[in-house]
């Protein structure tokens, strides 16, 4: 049993404001983890879509043939992304590589192969618009030492270019994707990648049959498994691997606003995706209490210990009933994956288990919240157990 009040809505913008004093330390320091909170909520019109198609396991990509659908690209761009893909499936890269190189053409040059209005010769060359970067060009505005100018306007070399220099980063996998993708485009404005990465996971499961919601297990692509440490192409992983009991808003608790995951007391609590910590605290009880330290009951009030974490796209997932203190603070980057605390039983809770919610818009209230399970599902990351 799991009860959290209803607290006012934390909007991102706001929310960069307020934790700009707490966090400047931080984000200037040169931390490989950092990046800023403007980055994380994303261009407005990129919003949340509904939830990814079926993980097909064939994950051909035509990109001659029919496109999808979406708001944010047209055909022409969704079909370079398609290139982007075919040449990452051609070099045997991984899902999760073709996640980060569509992400990184997205901030570059929004999907469109680019000429340059300093670089002459660009211009003769069939284009998709005019960029003035530097000498930069192509879909991942490469610089003159990645080749020659038609060489980086060709979509497939500036492609395989892109992917042969991801591949020789250390666990490039493993990395936020916008650490991975700075370490290879050297870029002015290392943070701005990770807003396009939920964007960038729905465009490759719309083109590659549900790839992004793959996990690389024993050197195997595996349809909607990321739990225990594996993370999906999308980033995403399920936070325990228990099964779900109590859903979210039933019949009968409608004010249920997140679903109980059952887990044996000190199981660990995995960071669902990448991001930054806005609350690690005590949730006061009914009376006001602060009374954490203990197993709660039934009818008791509050989250217990709980945390927050903000991700890409102004999505907030909140885990609550731990059994100790937060392992992370306000202002902590956490990476997909990582541990940020323990099960338990604190607060309004009958028994151990993991309360989890999922909020989008960056609003921490019950207006915010949405059904864990379908999302976790779209993510390659079901809670096990839920239907």
């Amino acid at each position: 049993m799991s009860e959290y009040r209803p607290r006012p809505p934390v909007r991102t913008g706001a929310l960069a404001a307020a934790l700009t004093a707490t966090l400047v330390l931080l984000c200037c320091t040169g931390g490989a983890g950092a990046f800023f909170l403007t980055e994380l909520g994303g261009d407005a019109a990129e919003q949340l879509a509904p939830a990814s198609m079926e993980c097909t396991g064939d994950f051909e990509v035509d990109a001659t043939g029919k496109m999808p659908r979406f708001a944010e690209y047209g055909e022409r761009q969704l079909r370079n992304a398609a290139k982007i893909i075919n040449v990452g499936q051609e070099m045997k890269v991984p899902p999760r590589g073709w996640v980060i190189a569509v992400a990184t053409a997205m901030q570059e040059s929004r999907l469109l192969n680019l000429a340059n209005s300093t670089v002459g010769e660009s211009r003769d060359i069939p284009n998709e618009g005019i960029g003035a970067d530097h000498d930069s060009v192509g879909l991942f505005q490469q610089r003159a030492s990645w080749g020659t100018v038609a060489q980086r306007m060709d979509p497939e070399y500036a492609s395989r270019k892109f992917y042969e220099k991801l591949v020789d980063v250390t666990d490039w996998e493993k990395l936020p994707l916008t650490v991975a993708a700075q370490r290879v485009q050297i870029s002015a404005f290392p943070d701005a990648y990770a807003k396009h990465e939920e964007l960038a996971a729905r465009i490759v499961d719309a083109l590659a049959g549900g790839a992004a919601r793959t996990a690389l297990i024993a050197g195997e692509e595996v349809c909607d498994a990321a739990a225990g440490g594996e993370i999906a192409a999308s980033g995403w992983t399920a936070p325990i691997p228990g099964g779900v009991g109590s859903g979210f808003r039933t019949a009968s608790r409608p004010g249920h606003n997140g679903v109980d995951i059952s887990a044996p007391k000190g199981t660990d609590i995995r960071v669902a995706a990448t991001g930054r910590v806005l609350v690690a605290r005590c949730d006061p009880d009914r009376r006001g209490r602060l009374s954490c330290d203990v197993d709660g009951w039934p009818g008791k009030g509050g989250c217990g210990w709980f945390v927050d974490v903000l991700h890409a796209q102004g999505i907030i997932t909140r885990y609550c009933h731990l059994a100790d203190p937060p392992r992370v603070a306000v202002g902590d980057t956490v990476q997909a994956g990582d541990v940020i605390g323990d099960v338990g039983s604190s607060g309004n809770s009958s028994g151990p288990h993991l309360h989890f919610e999922v909020h989008v818009d960056g609003d921490r209230s019950s207006r915010g919240a949405i059904d864990p399970v379908p999302f976790m599902r779209s993510k390659g990351a079901p809670l096990k157990g839920a239907g």
